[in-house]
């Protein structure tokens, strides 16, 4: 059989001779052969087709966050999970980075801020709460556990000026009563009989709708197990449960945070409220799906 040299080959087809020599290199041409430190090539030989790495990526969500994390893929869904939720739900407690401020802390690990002062925190729980999101795609499918709620807790409050206090426990359930919007939570002694019984009712069942995640959530918010970051822990409770049950998850933006505290307060009389106000934000992940090309069903 006749060869020819890569030089001809990269004519042919149109390349750079590198990426010939990277095609035999890694046995993309059949009947390529390497003499001495020289590749000589079929005359019939056809150019590889070329590999797209975005339509070899998993086509389900979880799968696929995971892949992207793995791959550290920029300008993916993983990359638009991890700055949307932590910016809104930080943002929905109070802190006072912008979006754009988010997005680099995640891409850069670095703060970039000209002419304003930033709350040291606010920079902390951003960072940990990156952190949090790696944690619910590592346990995705596994039971809910209080030991994976106060790993939650333990994550996103580590390195906090409120960590440093003797009252809060970090990782662990409240020391000091509190109140949330007004109402009264559980008291800190009975906490832990409260988070045991909520879980041990949460897990009997074998499969979930979107109604039963919501049910839980509202009575997490409402024990209010730790000093703070309950939102937000019970928000990545939300989005781990829904990859775990193949419910489309949600992100609550920091625009319809009046609305989210409303349906928590009126579940019981109401609970419309706060399931067209999910479903609002899950139209809205949908479309983001629908963008990556991930399949999705309920």
């Amino acid at each position: 059989m006749k060869l020819i040299s890569v030089s001809e080959a990269a004519a042919r087809w149109g390349v750079a001779e590198r990426t010939v020599r990277n095609y035999c290199a890694h046995d993309r041409i059949p009947g390529a052969v390497l003499k001495g430190k020289t590749w000589w090539l079929p005359e019939d030989a056809e150019r590889p087709e070329r590999i797209n790495k975005r339509e070899s990526l998993p086509k389900t969500l979880l799968e696929r966050l995971r892949a992207e994390k793995k791959m550290q893929l920029r300008g993916g869904i993983y990359h638009k999970v991890q700055v949307d939720m932590t910016y809104n739900s930080n943002h929905i407690e109070g802190s006072r980075l912008t979006h754009d401020q988010t997005r680099y802390i995640f891409e850069t690990n670095t703060i970039g801020v000209e002419g304003e002062a930033v709350n040291v925190d606010d920079v902390v729980e951003t960072a940990n709460h990156f952190r949090c999101i790696d944690l619910v795609l590592e346990n995705a499918v596994k039971p809910l556990t209080e030991a994976f709620i106060k790993e939650l807790h333990r994550t996103l409050k580590s390195g906090t000026s409120d960590s440093r206090q003797p009252w809060f426990a970090v990782g662990a359930y409240k020391k000091v009563a509190n109140e949330v919007g007004g109402q009264e939570t559980t008291l800190p002694a009975r906490v832990p009989a409260a988070m045991a019984k909520l879980l041990r009712e949460y897990n009997s069942g074998t499969e979930k709708t979107l109604d039963e995640l919501l049910d839980f959530h509202v009575r997490f918010e409402r024990i209010h197990p730790f000093q703070d970051g309950n939102g937000r822990v019970g928000r990545l409770i939300l989005f781990k449960e829904c990859l775990r049950f193949g419910i489309v998850p949600f992100i609550i933006d920091d625009r319809h945070k009046l609305f989210y505290y409303r349906g928590l307060k009126e579940w019981d009389k109401l609970p419309g409220y706060l399931r067209d106000t999910c479903l609002l934000m899950q139209d809205d992940f949908k479309a983001v799906l629908d963008y990556f090309g991930i399949e999705y069903g309920k």
